[in-house]
């Protein structure tokens, strides 16, 4: 069932980053199909039109799906320069180093004997 998920997430994703390729499948496809039923030059037929007029106005549409959806992350991209410039000038602040005590580490003062913790395998 998990192997089902995923297959199927997968799937999603890659429908999604290919959306522009499945839009061109499906117009090679069933172009003549488009031709009949959505194109609006049939009455001229020495434009050659052959349902490009729809595959240009739905691929139009797509884009400005991506393009609003994007919208959002396009403005914080465009801002990550002037916040990272602001960043920069601010100056290197000093770190004063941690006082280590190493008095704990000095034989003898462990809370119990090296023959308590340490012991050979039985055998």
């Amino acid at each position: 069932m998990k192997a089902f998920f995923a297959y199927f997430f997968i799937s999603l994703v890659l429908l999604q980053s290919f959306s522009r390729e499945v839009l061109l499948v499906d117009f090679a496809l069933n172009q003549a199909a488009i031709t009949a039923r959505y194109c609006v030059n049939k009455a001229r037929p020495a434009l050659h039109c052959d349902g490009k007029c729809y595959f240009a106005k739905k691929a139009r549409q797509q884009e400005e799906r991506e393009n609003k959806s994007a919208g959002p992350v396009k403005e914080r991209l465009e801002m990550l320069p002037a916040a990272f410039a602001a960043w920069q000038s601010q100056p290197a602040q000093p770190v004063a180093p941690a006082a280590t005590c190493y008095a704990a580490l000095v034989p003898g003062h462990y809370t119990a004997p090296l023959g308590a913790v340490f012991r050979p395998p039985l055998g």
